[in-house]
């Protein structure tokens, strides 16, 4: 800490804490209101390295730090979504650049730290990477399923299960992906039960 310089750092926690009111500006684009947070979004992936035992062959503590790292650079440039029309190569020289920066607020040692993680996740090559990256997207799957329940529209966001079917690779993310696919069709049934005991009320037909 004594090569920080405390203005330097306190930047840096401005930035951060920019991330706790950015929202993922996707679900927008799906009719969603009130919508989580990026920092929500990487909450919940860091509540999840915690899956990892003990005996676990990844590093559950370089899967922690590569999830909170992650979405960081989004304090700057906020949540890119394909709707903005911003080509891959312009949005991955964005988030680039936003990382340099915001790495160069905490000193060398620790600015390193970030950025490398951030390089890492970005590369996809670690199997710690690919881990967050399945916790990344089995997130999304998680939230779409939330809103669902909460607004009362089951179904709604299933094309995002159909966009992730078979990406997401590590063995025990998979069945929680299975479980939740499960409760959304049970869920979907109740809907359409209650929908038909309606409808029979209406008619006159329900004994």
């Amino acid at each position: 800490m004594e090569n920080m310089n405390p203005e330097d750092v306190l930047n840096f926690m401005v930035l951060v804490n920019n991330l706790k009111h950015f929202p993922r500006r996707g679900w927008a684009y799906q009719g969603v209101e009130n919508v989580e947070q990026i920092a929500g979004h990487m909450y919940s992936m860091g509540m999840m390295t915690f899956f990892l035992g003990n005996d676990s062959k990844l590093d559950r503590l370089k899967c922690l730090q590569l999830a909170v790292v992650h979405d960081l650079a989004e304090s700057i440039v906020g949540d890119i979504t394909p709707h903005d029309n911003i080509p891959v190569e312009k949005k991955h020289q964005m988030e680039d650049e936003a990382m340099k920066g915001i790495s160069k607020l905490v000193g060398d040692e620790v600015g390193s730290l970030i950025y490398t993680l951030y390089k890492e996740y970005e590369a996809k090559e670690t199997p710690e990477a690919k881990f967050v990256k399945d916790l990344d997207q089995f997130d999304l799957l998680c939230t779409a399923s939330y809103y669902e329940n909460r607004d009362q529209t089951p179904g709604k966001h299933q094309v995002f299960f159909d966009v992730m079917e078979g990406k997401i690779k590590h063995p025990f993310i998979k069945k929680l992906v299975d479980t939740l696919e499960a409760q959304r069709v049970r869920q979907r049934k109740g809907h359409l039960d209650e929908g038909d005991d309606i409808k029979s009320t209406l008619n006159g037909t329900k004994e």
